[in-house]
């Protein structure tokens, strides 16, 4: 296995329990990181927190926390701080996808949106940098789409929100870089994940990637590790001079850099 440097780093994950971030927590733990993984059903994080501490003969933390709370993110990062003493790496993960037309979003969609995909990361944010200048060393890293550049018709709010998303780790990068802390977001395209098996339907997950894989430029829709992979580096000093960068993952698919 290719050595990141990653052993005993504290990464913190939202959404962990499932699809992407779990995929990067299995990844980065086998690194030797030690990862603190959240999610809103406990006794499910818990189980998934254990199957990955006995794949990796590591100690991987579980908390249960919804983002969308004040409350729950700062217990977050208490317990984080109680076990670890530290924390080096966050991955703002959590999200799921909110798509339609703008007529038909209703001011609670609109809000509920904002508040999962923008605000929790701001929240996140505002808990881990203080430790990070403290240590005067981190890394952050942010989940959005590449609609967040170029959005399609029937894509609000997500695109928007994404956006956000995408201008905040630019405006953190510029701010927090003379700390020594790094920036940076990744826009996902389409990536194999639990949201797509539960939209499947009775056709089955293999047909709905097949009609996906036909927007693709590369023509296949990516996969889990795909995404890990990427976390992995940008949390690793192999990617010690890139920050405030909004890194394209999707096979191709998004018109713009």
């Amino acid at each position: 296995m290719f050595d990141l440097g990653l052993k005993n780093k504290v990464v913190v994950i939202t959404g962990g329990s499932d699809g992407l971030g779990y995929a990067s927590a299995e990844l980065l733990s086998s690194q030797g990181a030690k990862v603190v993984i959240c999610g809103r059903r406990g006794d499910y994080l818990k189980e998934k927190a254990q199957i990955i501490s006995k794949k990796t003969n590591n100690e991987v933390l579980d908390v249960q926390a919804d983002v969308c709370k004040t409350e729950d993110c700062k217990k977050l990062i208490e317990q984080t701080m109680t076990t670890f003493k530290k924390v080096d790496i966050l991955v703002n993960n959590a999200g799921a996808s909110a798509a339609g037309m703008f007529e038909d979003v209703t001011d609670k969609i609109w809000e509920d949106d904002i508040n999962l995909k923008l605000m929790a990361t701001v929240r996140m944010c505002r808990l881990v940098i203080p430790y990070m200048k403290s240590n005067q060393s981190g890394v952050i890293i942010n989940a959005t789409i590449g609609g967040g550049k170029a959005p399609n018709a029937g894509s609000l709010p997500t695109t928007v929100t994404r956006a956000a998303g995408i201008n905040l780790t630019k405006s953190l990068a510029n701010e927090y870089a003379k700390h020594n802390i790094r920036v940076n977001a990744i826009c996902i395209g389409l990536l194999k994940s639990a949201q797509w098996d539960r939209r499947a339907g009775p056709s089955g997950v293999g047909d709905l990637y097949k009609e996906m894989s036909k927007k693709v430029p590369m023509g296949k829709v990516g996969d889990e590790i795909d995404y890990a992979n990427l976390v992995a580096f940008l949390s690793s000093e192999k990617s010690a001079y890139i920050t405030g960068t909004a890194i394209n993952l999707d096979g191709g698919l998004c018109p713009v850099v």
